[in-house]
This record gives C-alpha cells, sequence and structure tokens, in this order.
C-alpha cells in the first residue's frame, strides 16, 4: 500500500508570490501588511482545490470508474492539484511577465489569451494523462518548500539586521507633566501636511500661477507665511522624521552606515516621535488622520486614529501582479460603481477621502480635551483627481491635459478645502488654536510627478545629478503658522520644519529649546541616508 501523499505545493506556491513581494520591499512595507493579502492567497487556492477536485472527478468517473474510493480520491487530489498550481501561477507571474516584456511591443492584451491558453491546454494534459503523478507532485512540493524558503531567509536576514539597529529615535526631553486643572485652556495643536504643496516662487516660475489670493487669505486671518521656507530633506520619510522628531537625521549616516537602504528607521520616526510624546505628558489628546501611504496610514500610539477605507499599497502592487489586473483595465467601458474596487481605489479612493479627512479636521474643536492632531493629506501629491471645483477628474481626462494644468486645478481644489477648513477652526474653538499649514516637499521636477496610464510612477532621478532649479523646486514649500496670542516678529521667512515645534514649545510650554540652523539636505539615489547639503544651492537671492 503507498504511502499516503500530502499535497501542499498549491498553498506554497500562492504564499510565494505574497513573500517575494514583501521580501524585494521589506525596506518600504510593514509585516503586518502582508497577513490580509497571505490570508486571500491561501483562501484563495484552497477554494480553487474544491471546485477542481469535483470537476477532475466528475470527468474522471465519466470516463473511467475507478477500482477503489481510495485510489480514486488520491489520484483525483493529485490532479486538481497540480491544475490548481499551474493556475496560481500564471495568475500570479502574469504582470511580472507583462512589466518584462512590454519593451517588445507586446501588450497585456496580447499576452492575457496566451495565458488562458496555458492554463486551459494545462489543466486538459494533467486531467487526460494516465500517467501516475506521485512523482511530479513531490518535484512540485520540493519546489514549493524551495521557493519559499528563499524570500523567508531574505527577509529574515533584513528584519535580524534592521533589530540589531538601536537607533535612539526620541530623546525624552525634560518637561513637567500635566497640571489637570490647566488642560481647559490648553489650546488644540492641528500640525496639518499637504503632501508636496511648492512655493509660491516655484508655483510661478514653473507652473505659470499666481498663489498670492491664497497666501493674502492666510495672512488675513493672521497667519505668517513663511516665504522663503525649504524642506529640509525631499522625500517624505525623511522630512516628517525630521520635522516630528525635531532634529536633522543625518546622523543615521553614521549609526547605519551610508549604504544602509532599509526605510523601517525612519518610518519608525514617524510612529514614535518626539512631539506627541511631550505632548501627551502635556495632557492632549493625540488624533492622527491618515494617508494612502501605508507609513502614515494609521499611528498605533494615536488616541484616535482616522482614515477612509482603503486598500494598502502593498495589495494594491500585488493585485497588479494578477490577471485580473488587465481585466479591470478592460472594465473601464463600464461605469465607476461596476468597475473593479482595486482599479479604481487609489484614484476613487482618493477623491472620496481628501474630502473626508477635511471634514473630520473640521469636527474636532468640538472635543473637551486638548488635542494634538497630525494630518497627512496627499494634495496636491497625485493621482490627479480633482477639478478645481472637486469634481472627480477621470483618469483619461488627466491623460488629457498637461501635469502643469492638472497639478495647479488640484492645488486651487485644496486651497478651497483648507479656507472651509480654517474659517471653521477658527470660528469653533473656545481656545484658539495652533496650526502650522505645511508642506513636507515640493513637488518633483521635470514632469516626475505623473502618473502613469498603468498606475506607475516614473523613477526620480538621484538628486546628486539634478540642476539648480530642480533642487528648487523640490525643496520649496509651503510653510505657514497660526500662532495666537504671540509676536508675529518671533518667526523668520526662511524657518524650516525642522524648527516649527521647537519654536511652538518654546513660546506655549515655556521650554528652553535652541533653534537649530535651517538647512536642507539632499540624499543620493538608491542610499536615503547620505546627505550632502543643498541649503547655498536652492537660498532665495
Amino acid at each position: 500500500m503507498k504511502k499516503l501523499l500530502f499535497v501542499v505545493h498549491p498553498l506554497l506556491f500562492a504564499a510565494f508570490f505574497i513573500l517575494a513581494l514583501y521580501s524585494a520591499n521589506v525596506a518600504e512595507v510593514s509585516p503586518s501588511e502582508i497577513v490580509i493579502p497571505m490570508v486571500a492567497a491561501l483562501g484563495f487556492a484552497l477554494l480553487l482545490l474544491l471546485p477542481a477536485l469535483l470537476l477532475i472527478r466528475l470527468i474522471l468517473r465519466l470516463r473511467t470508474p475507478p477500482q477503489s474510493s481510495h485510489q480514486y480520491q488520491i489520484w483525483d487530489l493529485k490532479k486538481a492539484a497540480i491544475v490548481v498550481s499551474i493556475f496560481l501561477v500564471l495568475f500570479f507571474s502574469f504582470g511580472h511577465v507583462s512589466n518584462a516584456i512590454v519593451g517588445w511591443g507586446i501588450t497585456y492584451k496580447v499576452l492575457l489569451p496566451i495565458w488562458g491558453t496555458l492554463i486551459v491546454c494545462g489543466a486538459y494534459f494533467v486531467i487526460n494523462t494516465r500517467k501516475d503523478l506521485r512523482k511530479l507532485t513531490i518535484v512540485l512540493n520540493v519546489v514549493a518548500v524551495t521557493l519559499v524558503i528563499i524570500p523567508a531567509i531574505s527577509i529574515a536576514v533584513n528584519e535580524t539586521k534592521a533589530a540589531s539597529q538601536d537607533i535612539k529615535t526620541t530623546e525624552n526631553m525634560d518637561t513637567n507633566s500635566v497640571d489637570p486643572g490647566k488642560t481647559d485652556t490648553l489650546p488644540d495643536i492641528y500640525y496639518i501636511i499637504l503632501d508636496r504643496y511648492a512655493c509660491a516662487r516655484t508655483l510661478e516660475e514653473v507652473y505659470d500661477f499666481d498663489n498670492s489670493k491664497f497666501l493674502d487669505y492666510l495672512s488675513d486671518k493672521g497667519f505668517y507665511v513663511a516665504s522663503e521656507s525649504t524642506s529640509n530633506y525631499p522625500e517624505t520619510h525623511q522630512s516628517l522624521a525630521s520635522s516630528l522628531n525635531m532634529k536633522y537625521i543625518n546622523y543615521l549616516s553614521e549609526e547605519l552606515g551610508e549604504d544602509f537602504t532599509d526605510l523601517s528607521p525612519t518610518y519608525t520616526m514617524l510612529q514614535d516621535y518626539e512631539v506627541w510624546h511631550f505632548l501627551k505628558l502635556k495632557g492632549y489628546e493625540f488624533i492622527h488622520l491618515g494617508s494612502w501611504w501605508e507609513p502614515t496610514r494609521k499611528n498605533e500610539y494615536a488616541d484616535i486614529n482616522i482614515n477612509y477605507w482603503e486598500i494598502s499599497e502593498f495589495s494594491m502592487t500585488l493585485f497588479k501582479t494578477t490577471m485580473l489586473y488587465p481585466i479591470a483595465l478592460e472594465s473601464s467601458r463600464f461605469p465607476l460603481w461596476l468597475r473593479s474596487p482595486f482599479l479604481e481605489e487609489l484614484r476613487l479612493g482618493q477623491w472620496e477621502r481628501v474630502p473626508y479627512i477635511f471634514d473630520q479636521l473640521a469636527e474636532i474643536p468640538s472635543m473637551k480635551e486638548p488635542t494634538f492632531v497630525f494630518a497627512h493629506m496627499l494634495i496636491p501629491h497625485p493621482p490627479y483627481v480633482f477639478n478645481t471645483d472637486g469634481t472627480y477628474l477621470t483618469e483619461e481626462e488627466t491623460n488629457k491635459r498637461s501635469i502643469e494644468v492638472n497639478y495647479v486645478d488640484q492645488l486651487i481644489f485644496a486651497n478651497s478645502k483648507v479656507r472651509e477648513l480654517i474659517d471653521e477652526l477658527l470660528s469653533s474653538s473656545e481656545v484658539p488654536p495652533i496650526i502650522i499649514l505645511q508642506a513636507d516637499e515640493g513637488p518633483y521636477p521635470g514632469g516626475q510627478d505623473k502618473w502613469e496610464g498603468k498606475g506607475e510612477w516614473e523613477e526620480p532621478v538621484g538628486w546628486e545629478e539634478a540642476t539648480e532649479a530642480e533642487l528648487r523646486e523640490k525643496m520649496g514649500i509651503l510653510n505657514a503658522y497660526y500662532l495666537p496670542n504671540v509676536d508675529g516678529d518671533v518667526l523668520y521667512p526662511s524657518i524650516t520644519p525642522v524648527n516649527s515645534f521647537r519654536l511652538v514649545f518654546n513660546l506655549y510650554f515655556d521650554t528652553d529649546l535652541e533653534l537649530l540652523p535651517d538647512r536642507s539636505y539632499a540624499s543620493y539615489k538608491d542610499h536615503p541616508y547620505k546627505f550632502f547639503d543643498v541649503t547655498d544651492i536652492i537660498k532665495y537671492e
């Protein structure tokens, strides 16, 4: 009697594609982000096994009755598992192959029927073969186990290496604990990030747009607009890690090494940071309003997390590797509500998320506790989904217009929502709030903010290769402060984000934090911790 053969390769093949994608992006993806895709992939494989088993059982029963039910069951299971593995490998590899051969002029419309034919032919030969598939099953099990082990080892090595880096992100500043009797007089603090919102100079020189009407509105409301402000770093994870911890992150070069590429240290600094630690001790409720970008999608330390429902970036990327993605692309001829939620999630979800976050921000003054609010909104950051009046901009309409027009229209809409929000915050707050309205970075120069038709970003050049004009465009930012009951002379035109909360804490909480020199640093391509000073290049003349 033959030993019972365990058939596990369909599940392992399904797991392999999840682990391989995670391994390739382990520096930018949280381990928790792969849980749902992994469960879905394994469940998908199991669900496929049942109909495949029933179909093959039916075909074989009609063709040749089995000699024994036990032999019949094992025979069917091996065939069903091989058919499912063929389907899963082709299903999850479709996007990778499509991207690899795109330069050959072969589109997904050609590749999709080829893949369908391979699935049908593979299933036909497996079902109709009279050979014992025991050896093939063993080979597939071994191959699948090997494939899973390879990315698993890579992930384990990376996680071990990252865990060994003892990076001190917060400094536990000396501060007095909260006096419960004084919390009702504390102002709410809003730190609102409008991602890639350019400075006035960039808007005039590059986008031929005069933003003075909006800036004048801010000034009239009592904001100080730092007209010569620049970001401290050109990338979101670097910039926010710096501003939220009130320090430059150049020290990471020495602690991690300039060749270190894992972004988890700066991502950690976006979660567990100095500003919320300080304000929590002062009695503040911490409210986090997230974007679709995973590092700021939610904050595990926040008292309240607010976000619009969304699919994670990892899940979206995984979806684009499957055969479902081209089918979803073809469904664009149907109304939005009939399209794949995966395909439209990023665009349509962003169109719904931004107004939702603004509405949620407007409700915060009604809370009794003093609140520290961090809101990261990917606007005017692509994808470009807003007309100036807030109506939905389809991808087809976006592609017919220039990047400059798309960017400016989205910025105009953002201006209108910011005005509504500020009017509401100032009129509804019992204690005048502190508001920092700031960009983490400027737009990418030279059209690199283009959203490709397939939903992919153009690869940015290394900043060491950028021209002076390109660096000015990327580093120039909106930076405006509403600081009630404070003399405006304490602010200055060239203040940068690294000093924002140092100044606020000195003014409102009697700290004695030294203001740091306002410098701007860029990093080398593929070397996120190798910095060079660009302050003198981008400074206002």
